[in-house]
This record gives structure tokens, sequence and C-alpha cells, in this order.
């Protein structure tokens, strides 16, 4: 991968959430000036670095990202008001205003001659008829059309992707997206409401076991499908995919399509450990089946996300383990 910006400011909003956390690491370890940004108060951040200058700032207002941005020259933007299905399904309108952030940093980029701008899109753009059946075929990114996404979370994502497209076209700012599916790994969410599946999932077993109880809950039937991304190929797929030509909309997902059962399996199979489920059939739990399709981005990169899910669910495992052991864990200051 050639890095096009060996020596510019990189700005990275989001920071102090799952996947900004990893993205800022990643960066710094490769010697990148870094500036992390995120709404919470840095103490709260799930990975904290103290030689990145860490700001916090209210991206929905104007003003706020244009201190982000200022001197950059690339701009990485995952803020967003999101969570798992038991989130997005019971807050749609506070998903919808992060309209305001993506729309107000593509601005701020656009008056301080960002060169390159990367919005963290979401597999939520996808035609709902698309994903009726858990043995749907994988989604290819033309499936985004006509739009019929995930009510409100996939409509803010699937409107800040054409903003991309029109500032792109009209302003001339070199913009990248990426179609996220599912991605897990350790420091992130794993409980209160905004996690995914794999974090819950191993959640409900720890707790089972610690707890010496006979059964986990289940939302839904079992039988949804879905793919998995480990973080690490996560980040390694944005950094690629920004330092490539590529200019429309592209999957970062992976293509190991598994139902929630399955993932149960695999879970339990890593603790050691077997339990009844409990289904919960008036729980969210989104479309009946999702997968990504890798055919472009194996064209376009030469790469697609590969980590097996036993793999990288069991690190997600031992970190949710050792955090539920000993609260705060997760809060990590790197010096």
């Amino acid at each position: 991968m050639t890095e096009r910006n060996p020596r510019g400011l990189v700005v990275v909003t989001g920071a102090g959430g799952f996947i900004g956390g990893h993205l800022v690491g990643e960066l710094r370890r490769l010697g990148q000036n870094v500036r992390a940004v995120d709404i919470k108060p840095v103490r709260e951040w799930y990975q904290t670095f103290v030689d990145v200058d860490n700001r916090q700032l209210d991206l929905r207002d104007r003003a706020a990202c244009d201190h982000a941005v200022a001197g950059s020259r690339e701009v990485y933007n995952l803020a967003a008001d999101m969570g798992g299905m038991g989130f997005i399904e019971t807050h749609k309108a506070e998903c919808m205003i992060s309209v305001l952030i993506n729309t107000h940093m593509l601005m701020a980029a656009r008056a301080n001659n960002v060169e390159r701008f990367f919005f963290s899109s979401s597999a939520c753009v996808y035609a709902a008829d698309k994903q009726l059946r858990p043995d749907n075929p994988p989604l290819k990114e033309t499936d985004a059309y006509p739009a019929t996404p995930e009510n409100g979370y996939g409509w803010e994502k699937l409107f800040s992707e054409r903003m991309c497209r029109h500032f792109m076209e009209d302003y001339g700012l070199e913009t990248r997206v990426a179609r996220y599916h599912n991605v897990y790994g350790p420091h992130g969410t794993y409980d209160g409401g905004r996690e995914k599946a794999p974090a819950a999932i191993c959640r409900k077993v720890i707790a089972a076991k610690l707890s010496g109880a006979n059964d986990i809950e289940v939302w839904g039937d079992g039988q949804q499908t879905r793919s998995f991304m480990y973080i690490d190929d996560c980040i390694y797929g944005t950094r690629a995919l920004v330092h490539s030509d590529i200019r429309d909309p592209i999957n970062i997902g992976s293509d190991e399509l598994v139902t929630i059962d399955q993932l149960i399996d695999i879970v339990e199979g890593i603790a050691g450990a077997k339990f009844r489920r409990r289904y919960d059939l008036d729980a969210p739990k989104g479309v009946r089946g999702r997968c990504s399709d890798n055919t472009l981005i194996k064209e376009k990169l030469g790469w697609a996300p590969s980590i097996a899910l036993r793999d990288g669910l069991e690190k997600t495992y031992r970190w949710i383990y050792n955090e539920m052991i000993v609260p705060d864990a997760s809060r990590r200051v790197f010096v």
C-alpha cells in the first residue's frame, strides 16, 4: 500500500469509539501526525494516546468541524450516533441527526483544503428486499438502489454517501466511502444497548458462565444470518481504500456467512460451556439475512477481509471476559 500522506496531519473523528480508537492506534504506529476527535470526554475513550492531539468536540456544530480539520490533509470521518440493532431500531431520529456531522465535516474539509476525506458508511444502506431470507445472495454495491435502506440509520448513511459524491463532483474534494459489514473486536461496546451481536453474545455467555446460569437470551429465532468482520481487517481495508483510486462506495466486510445460532456455537466452544437458548421473537433483530459480496474489492484492491470468525471471536471473548472481571480495564492509555 502506497501512503499518499506521509507527513501531513491526519484527523480521525469518532476516535473515542471502537473503530476510531483502533484506527488512531494504527496511524500512530505508522508514524503519522494524528488529531483524534470525539464528543465524549477523553477519559471515556476506549483507547487514548498521550502523544496524539486529543480533542473533545461536538461535530454536529459547524464551527467545531472547522476546529477539527484545521491544518489537516486527510480526514477519516467515523463519528456518528449509532449502535447495534437494539439501538438503531429504537433511536431512528438520533441516528438521522448524524447527517449534521458528515455534512458539516464535508463543508469544513472543503473550506480547509483537505486533500482526502473518508466516510464510514454501512451495510444498512442496502435495499430491504435484498435481505428477506437467511440465504440471500451476498450484497453487491449496486444493491443499494432502488433505495429502501434501514429506517433512520440506513437513510442517514445513504444520504451522507450522496453528499460525499456531490462534494467530489462539484468541489473536487476526493472522497472515499466504505460500507462496513458488522465490525467486531476488542476495545468496543459490549453492554448498555449499543453493542452488536458478537460482543452481546460473548457478554451473555460469559455472564452465564460466571453466574452459573444454564441459559442465555437470544434475540430472534437464531436463524438470521450475518457476516462479521474483525477489526484488524477493517483497519487495513479502510486505509487501503483511502489510498486507492476507488471513488464509489465499496463493501468492506467478511463473506463468511453464519446464523446467529452458529455464532453462539462458536462462542460456546471458546468458553467451553453450553447453554439453553431462550429465543425472544419480539426483540429487535434487523433484516433476515446479510452478507458482503467481495467481488469488487478483490478486483480493485486485490484483497478482501480474511480473518476467520473463530479467530477474531477468541480475541474478542478474552478481552470482554477480562473487562467483566476487572471493570474499566478497556480504558487504555498509551504513552
